[in-house]
């Protein structure tokens, strides 16, 4: 059975903060060293959705195998036109394509919105998995900032991933009538 993706709700945030809250205790993905509470990924989801963002779970049976956002990559206006994305595929359902088809679905959303830019801000030059998984869908890597976090006892680069959305930057994005129409 292939697993399918959803808008995230209140039913899925149990196993979504269960989830994040392994990669935050055992991963370098996140920088947050301790996992947020329900509620707190609950006001989390709802910010990102209440801006017409995705914010989605991949369903594989009763199990929710992962989930991936685009949220605002800076709040400076300028940026408005720019998402940066999250993914997390729950520990036993890596391996299996969950996070390329959230991936997949996050760039579809944020295309159809009328974004222009995607960037991936990935912990851990050494996290592999992202890094293909991202270039698998057509992000380029940017940069790296060397030794920005401080994490299970080490320091931590974080690498900058980018890859164009719909028109990129080959047109005033307030021409964009996706954009006006709040498609999301």
């Amino acid at each position: 059975m292939t697993p399918t993706v959803v808008a995230a709700d209140l039913s899925h945030l149990v196993a979504l903060q269960a989830i994040y809250a392994h990669w935050v205790t055992h991963g370098l993905a996140s920088f947050e060293e301790a996992p947020p509470d329900i509620e707190e990924m609950d006001h989390r989801r709802r910010q990102v959705q209440q801006l017409g963002l995705p914010y989605l779970v991949a369903l594989d049976g009763a199990l929710i195998a992962g989930f991936a956002y685009a949220g605002p990559y800076r709040t400076r206006p300028a940026y408005r036109y720019t998402v940066e994305d999250s993914v997390y595929v729950a520990p036993e359902a890596q391996g299996r394509g969950i996070g390329r088809l959230l991936l997949a679905e996050v760039i579809r959303r944020a295309e159809r919105r009328g974004l222009r830019q995607m960037v991936a801000v990935i912990g851990d030059s050494a996290n592999n998995a992202s890094v293909g998984l991202h270039e698998a869908m057509g992000f380029r890597r940017v940069g790296v900032l060397e030794s920005v976090g401080f994490k299970h006892g080490r320091w931590v680069d974080s690498v900058l991933m980018q890859r164009p959305l719909g028109l990129a930057d080959t047109s005033d994005p307030h021409d964009s009538k996706l954009l006006r129409s709040g498609a999301a």
